[in-house]
């Protein structure tokens, strides 16, 4: 582990750039060594604060400088740097280190602080007291406009409430994910942490790397010298820094302090046994490259050596070879004691000191050396509240004091390590820095007239997800107005769209799911059994007992993926069911797309999410809407309806008129022919309204909430028919009229079936392949090939179509043999790849 940080970490040039640059003023604190150039010149900078945030009643929130105020080169700070944890997924670019221990996340300004929100929580009861007082006097005026203000009034105050709790409450998880990390000793992966360490790490390693050298002229005369050289530099500074930080963080008598002789013996202890992995890594490294320049594989001459000898040292070589996969594997898995107690038993050098206590002594010297090191060379910075050009006070990271403690009348006094309040001030800051906690909202979004002027009233938002890459926000700032207004106008016009639950849709959910789900395509809430271990000794069915305990514990896994994916949607569902309507915010990913800012229960997810979504304002449907929802009916249904004519498929949902009563009357008593959709809470959704309609006197004058969904054919390849003026193409994804929709994937699904079908007739001892093709004729249909087609012309590679098809065929139980199915997915992969370049 601490070889792989180490390697991360001595990889990144951590230099400064010479020109000067702007410390933005704010109360995180900054980390780094007086032997850099952090102290060169200061440039003042603008201080900027988020519009709306004065009328809200909050103080100063947000204080950054501009990118062009930023000198010299970008500073990179993302999971390349010391194998960052999951907080930090994607790449940041910075002008400066400072800049990067200021902004940890991709929200642009401070977020308000815990006390904020509570002004803000009281002024909202201040102006709901006001409201109501003034609602009343309306209401005896019979003022009906009136009324209707204080209604939207209300859901503004609500709205506000909504996302104001929904921060605090994501605060609170953030904060109890902290503490949790601290217990189990994983503070030092927390980014705020990394940022730290990213300052203290090239003036640690180079303070050590020199200490070593010195050591090594007066091996004698320091007591440190004989064990000071047995790991590189880097991975002790890595090590210094993780196990101090670690204790600091979940010591008994107290967050950020320690006892030296305690702190002194974990990183000792740390780095002899990262020593005897090390010695045992390199040993084993160099054997088999020495072995390598030998003649006849590393074997002596027949006339020196015996045979005997020979077979005896290739044995070892062997064993050798193996132990180092074994020591190698279990690193990755971060097993130390497992690694250690291989390496103990064949490390042949003597241990630090002969007997206990000087062992102890051996420890607690080369610990507390590094603490020293450490101390001397890590500084951070408080908030710059200087004024001009002068430096801003830097103070060292970690200081060392003495303790009294009384007991029982003993008083005694012992050494403690501390580190500075602002390391533990800017740890608890991190609770704010997650991800926005955005719900649909209870009035419409404010419409989009800037890059970060739009959407939510109180959460900050962003017409762009840019996910850190600073120039593509840039652009989007630098862009004209005009170019962006038709845009703009495009997501408010979607943003005002107002939704809500279809609560009928919404019961028949509920009541599957708390039955236990497997049914309508909701994840079985139950657990796979694991298969029990065969009482065998045989090594095939051993390994076959193992592929299926794994097999079943990755379905496991996907399941609980799955369970916690629904429990969120439903949540959700449950949260707005009572609500009159609700609205979406929208804004772009990085290609222009345009999403719903909430991920979770929204028109373009799942069967699921569209079956319990409904207009809140409903239409009559008139006698096109109600030719388009039978429509509408017969897609949803699918099974190849949909690949029908308009008028066969109107006469499909004529044809079913009672098994859509009886799916809209008793959709889980009755004979269930909506689950044979193959989007079927979608389907149920339009057999509740056809009913209505229907058993109507006037079927079209019912009001319908219904959404009507279409999509296109295969954009991808309509693009190149288009751009190709390729007719054959264009007939062949609906780019021109036909008496009935074309279907593409059907086509190359035949073609396939074809090319199968020729492989499967020869003899399988000159053609493999002949084996598979037999396979997989029964499984070669229209949904096996949709996906790999579909994503064919967004530069999917071989890989990729091959994980696709293994996918397909895993879900239909098609083969159980890992081994098989991943060849049959290879074999298909290449056909499909063939074809396609035909």
């Amino acid at each position: 582990m601490w070889t792989y940080l180490a390697k991360r970490a001595s990889s990144t040039k951590f230099k400064l750039p010479s020109e000067s640059f702007y410390l933005p003023s704010s109360s995180n604190s900054r980390s780094f060594s007086r032997h850099s150039n952090f102290l060169e010149k200061i440039k003042p900078g603008r201080t900027q604060i988020l519009p709306g945030f004065q009328f809200l009643g909050f103080d100063k929130v947000g204080v950054f400088a501009p990118r062009n105020e930023l000198g010299g080169s970008s500073f990179s700070f993302s999971e390349e740097h010391f194998g960052f944890s999951k907080y930090l997924r994607l790449a940041r670019y910075y002008g400066s280190a400072a800049e990067a221990i200021e902004s940890t996340t991709d929200t642009e300004d401070d977020c308000p602080t815990s006390n904020e929100v509570q002004k803000l929580l009281e002024h909202m009861l201040k102006e709901e007291e006001k409201g109501k007082a003034k609602a009343q006097v309306e209401t005896k005026n019979g003022s009906v406009e009136g009324m209707a203000n204080y209604k939207f009034k209300m859901l503004r105050k609500r709205q506000i409430k909504v996302e104001t709790e929904a921060w605090e409450e994501a605060a609170k998880e953030y904060q109890e994910l902290l503490d949790d990390m601290r217990e189990q000793k994983l503070a030092p992966n927390l980014p705020y942490m990394k940022s730290l360490f990213l300052g203290w790490f090239e003036p640690l390693r180079n303070a050590i790397a020199a200490d070593q050298e010195y050591s090594k002229r007066n091996v004698h005369r320091l007591s440190h010298a004989p064990y000071f050289n047995e790991l590189p530099a880097e991975m002790m500074a890595v090590i210094t820094m993780h196990k101090l930080m670690g204790l600091l963080m979940t010591n008994s008598n107290g967050v950020g302090s320690a006892r030296v002789i305690q702190a002194a013996c974990q990183i000792g202890e740390a780095v002899e046994h990262e020593a005897k992995i090390y010695r045992f890594m390199e040993k084993t490294k160099n054997t088999k490259s020495a072995n390598a320049d030998k003649p006849d594989g590393g074997c002596a001459p027949e006339s020196i050596e015996t045979g005997k000898l020979k077979e005896e040292k290739e044995k070892m070589a062997k064993d050798q070879k193996r132990l180092r996969k074994k020591v190698s594997m279990l690193m990755k898995k971060q097993k130390q004691q497992q690694v250690l107690g291989i390496v103990r038993g064949l490390d042949a050098s003597k241990p630090w000191g002969q007997e206990g206590q000087v062992k102890v002594c051996d420890v607690l010297v080369v610990g507390s050396r590094l603490m020293q090191l450490l101390i001397e060379s890590a500084y951070i910075q408080p908030p710059a509240n200087e004024i001009g050009d002068a430096p801003p006070d830097i103070y060292p990271a970690f200081k060392h004091t003495l303790r009294t403690v009384t007991s029982d009348s003993q008083s005694r006094r012992y050494g403690v390590i501390e580190c500075d309040p602002l390391v533990l001030k800017g740890l608890e800051k991190t609770a704010r820095h997650m991800v926005m906690p955005y719900m649909p909202m209870l009035v419409p979004p404010i419409n989009w007239t800037g890059y970060d002027k739009g959407a939510y009233l109180f959460l900050p938002s962003y017409v762009m997800r840019i996910h850190g890459a600073k120039q593509q926000r840039e652009a989007v700032k630098r862009a004209p107005r005009c170019q962006l207004e038709p845009v703009f106008e495009a997501l408010n016009t979607l943003g005002s769209t107002k939704w809500r639950i279809n609560k009928r849709v919404l019961n028949v959910i509920d009541q599957i799911w708390a039955n236990g789900g497997c049914l309508a395509d909701l994840v079985d809430r139950e657990d796979v059994p694991l298969p029990e271990e065969p009482d065998t000794e045989d090594e095939s069915e051993i390994r076959k007992w193992k592929w299926k305990v794994k097999a079943a514990k990755k379905e496991n896994n996907e399941r609980h993926s799955q369970r916690c994916d629904i429990e969120l949607k439903l949540a959700v569902a449950r949260k707005m069911k009572d609500e009159d309507g609700f609205y979406y915010p929208h804004n772009l990913d990085f290609r222009g797309r345009a999403y719903p800012m909430h991920p979770h229960l929204n028109h373009l997810g799942s069967d699921l999410c569209r079956g319990v979504l409904e207009f809140a304002e409903g239409r009559p449907l008139g006698k096109s809407g109600l030719h388009w929802l039978k429509i509408h009916l017969a897609n949803l249904y699918a099974g190849g309806v949909d690949k029908l004519s308009y008028e066969g498929r109107i006469a499909f949902t004529e044809n079913h008129v009672n098994d859509i009563f009886d799916s809209a009357d008793r959709p889980l008593e009755g004979n269930r022919w909506w689950l044979q959709a193959e989007d079927p809470f979608q389907c149920l959704a339009a057999c509740i309204n056809l009913s209505q309609a229907l058993r109507s006197p006037n079927p079209e004058a019912t009001i319908s909430h219904m959404p009507v969904h279409q999509d296109g054919s295969c954009n991808g390849l309509q693009h190149y028919a288009a751009l190709g003026r390729d007719k054959l193409g264009a007939a062949a994804v609906n780019l021109v009229c036909g008496d009935q929709p074309a279907d593409v994937y059907s086509g190359i699904a035949a073609r396939v079936l074809e090319i199968m079908k020729r492989d499967a007739e020869k003899d399988p001892k000159t053609n493999p392949n002949a084996l598979h093709a037999k396979r997989l004729i029964s499984q070669v249909d229209r949904k096996l090939v949709k996906q790999t087609v579909m994503t064919s012309v967004y530069g999917v590679t071989y890989i990729g179509a091959r994980d696709q098809i293994k996918r397909r065929l895993k879900e239909r139980c098609a083969i159980e043999e890992d081994s098989e199915l991943f060849a049959a997915a290879c074999y298909a992969a290449k056909v499909r790849e063939n074809f396609i370049l035909w």
